[in-house]
């Protein structure tokens, strides 16, 4: 296996290292966090800005408002 040295910022280096489980190298990391397969952040903020992301949000406070309001039905208020 070969190697090679790079050059990151500070920043860049803390997090990753705040990534960094017991007993993994710098490797092992950088190979987690890029495999897109296994990695479940990497569909985040996919739909930001889109139709979809409005509509998700527009569902999210509909079920909001029916929680709130089953919520009085079974408090009695």
């Amino acid at each position: 296996m070969g190697s090679r040295n790079i050059s990151i910022t500070d920043e860049a280096y803390e997090r990753l290292e705040a990534r960094k489980r017991e007993g993994e190298s710098f490797t092992d990391v950088i190979i987690r966090v890029t495999n897109d397969d296994r990695d479940f952040t990497s569909g985040f903020g996919a739909w930001e800005g889109t139709d979809k992301a409005d509509r998700a949000r527009q569902v999210r406070e509909e079920l909001n408002e029916g929680l709130g309001a089953r919520g009085d039905e079974v408090s009695g208020q």
